[in-house]
């Protein structure tokens, strides 16, 4: 019991140097321990999808799948209100991600994302309306979900690339296999 006065520091109690051994040990028993060349062939997948393997891993281990799909906010795409044409750097990387991971977009009103679709048809395979902000999470749910459906993509092995924190909550929302904020796959904005 942490009270007035504590300092946070380990408990004195009787067995916590037992405690701690036990958890150390069920925590290194949960990690898997990979086949080399296994390990291999998940860092070049890495390298292919452009991430850290470490994302990469996590979202793995996380999710249970691989990542076949990334689904692109507008607000990640930088698509401002009307616009449809990607800027060179994010067109440069999603073209990166050709025959790597299938590649959606949720676009906001009022650009059409039929319009996005055709302004860039190498590099986005599928586009629909993003749910609106004040979209109760179940219209949230049923839109995002159609939207992989209709690309037959299981929601656990793609990964959401969002910009805000209400985009973020689409993830778990949606079920996606993980949540990626658009810095880790466009680098930050205005760096160059």
């Amino acid at each position: 019991m942490s009270g007035l006065g504590h300092n946070g520091g380990p408990t004195m109690e009787a067995g916590y140097g037992f405690r701690k051994l036990a958890w150390t040990k069920a925590r290194a028993a949960l990690l898997p321990s990979l086949p080399l060349e296994v390990v291999r062939l998940r860092v070049k997948r890495a390298e292919r999808l452009g991430l850290p393997y470490r994302t990469y891993a996590t979202i793995r281990a996380t999710s249970g799948q691989d990542i076949v799909a990334f689904l692109f906010s507008g607000n990640a795409l930088d698509l401002r209100r009307g616009e449809t044409r990607l800027s060179a750097p994010v067109a440069a990387r999603l073209g990166a991600l050709d025959g790597a991971a299938t590649r959606l977009a949720a676009i906001y009103a009022p650009t059409a994302p039929e319009a996005v679709l055709a302004a860039q048809p190498d590099l986005i395979e599928g586009a629909g309306r993003a749910p609106a902000f004040t979209a109760p999470w179940r219209e949230t749910r049923d839109s995002l979900r159609a939207l992989m459906a209709g690309h037959s993509l299981p929601a656990d092995a793609v990964v959401l690339v969002a910009a805000t924190g209400i985009e973020r909550g689409w993830g778990s929302v949606a079920g996606f296999g993980g949540v990626l904020d658009r810095d880790v796959i466009f680098g930050t904005p205005g760096a160059a």
